[in-house]
């Protein structure tokens, strides 16, 4: 026997309620219908992944993370996680959707590094253990606009995400407009998440800039193959814009870098697994490009684990983790803890530390 063979693949659903629906440009979320993800190896330690699928984002439901994750069994099950890039290589080569492929890569990395009593953040590269994150403002009217800046305020948070791109123009402005009357002196995120065209968008920024409100980054204006519509903005805009949709991998950042499409990727390791996050950072440096880290809505397992990857990698401009706070029971413990705004990681001292409650492990299939 070897102690760090996978003997088992466990999946379980998680589903999470939320305070609100969680509505960006293409649909609401009304729950976190997401997929905890156990490996246990010979020696009976376990390590932890989440799916977090979000079909209004990029199409992929529970039910296809899932027939996803069981057809990957075969390729996990007996497999040693000392070889977790080789693991990773062997989930890419069966295209597996990237919710699956994080979790998958997540758990076996937990299970590695609990053995190695290594934290996450270490493995990383421990360039630091803490952050400072946003706050998401989703969909909605002008009312629930204000009130949510108020209550991220309250918080001690100063950046402010909002999600824009409904379709109605005129409801977007008003509600920045609402927004940075209640919190004039935040840092704004506008995130389109592919709702406008690139006219519109331009639209938009004209408007806010006759109104005297700069915002430091407008994430992901057109849709995601809309290269030429993302490098009008980029250009014309007065604004650093970010790709989310349109990258999903290292060829995504290659081609955008080439036609000088953005300024910044917003690296998801919920879109493609952790070893091809790695890449496309790597490969945005190296472009030029800033870095933000983001997630889907996610527990703070998933969350740690993107948290324990830009503080170790460091250099992230951007953090918007924030999902957790947006869950009304965690069925999780332990791993990063929120501080205002700041998420501190300094606890963790092997894995990504988060387990379910009722640990030490999840037998259910």
């Amino acid at each position: 026997m070897v102690p760090t063979t996978i003997r088992h693949l466990f999946v379980e659903d998680m589903t999470i309620e939320l305070h609100e629906p969680f509505g960006i440009a293409g649909g609401a979320q009304e729950q976190a219908r997401n997929l905890l993800v156990t490996v246990e190896l010979d020696d009976g330690t376990c390590g932890y992944g989440e799916a977090a699928p979000f079909a209004a984002f990029n199409g992929e439901t529970p039910e296809r993370a899932r027939m996803a994750l069981e057809t990957a069994r075969v390729i996990v099950e007996g497999a040693d996680v000392r070889e977790w890039r080789a693991i990773a290589a062997a989930l890419a080569a069966q295209a597996l959707v990237g919710s699956a492929r994080c979790a998958i890569e997540t758990a076996i990395l937990d299970a590695l590094l609990r053995r190695a009593a290594l934290p996450l953040w270490a493995f990383f590269g421990g360039a630091t253990t803490s952050l400072e994150t946003d706050m998401t403002i989703t969909t909605g009217s002008v009312e629930a606009a204000t009130a949510a800046a108020h209550d991220i305020l309250a918080r001690g948070i100063t950046t402010i995400k909002v999600k824009i791109g409904g379709g109605d123009l005129q409801l977007d402005l008003d509600r920045l407009r609402a927004i940075h009357a209640v919190a004039p002196f935040s840092p704004l995120i506008l995130d389109g998440n592919g709702g406008y065209t690139a006219d519109s968008a331009l639209q938009l920024l004209a408007l806010l800039h006759e109104r005297g409100i700069r915002p430091v980054l407008f994430e992901q204006p057109v849709a995601g193959s809309d290269y030429s519509g993302l490098r009008q903005v980029s250009r014309w805009g007065g604004v650093r814009v970010a790709a989310d949709e349109s990258v999903t991998g290292v060829a995504d950042v290659l081609a955008l870098a080439n036609e000088r499409a953005m300024h910044v990727v917003n690296i998801k390791l919920m879109k493609c697994g952790i070893v091809e996050a790695l890449d496309i950072a790597a490969v945005a440096r190296s472009s030029g490009l800033g870095l933000m880290i983001g997630g889907m809505v996610e527990s703070t397992l998933a969350m740690t684990v993107s948290a324990c990857f830009a503080a170790g990698l460091g250099g992230f401009q951007f953090v918007d983790l924030d999902t957790p706070l947006f869950m009304v029971q965690m069925p999780l413990q332990g791993g990063m803890r929120y501080d205002g705004s700041q998420i501190r990681l300094d606890a963790i001292t092997a894995g990504h530390g988060v387990v379910p409650l009722g640990s030490p492990g999840i037998r259910l299939e």
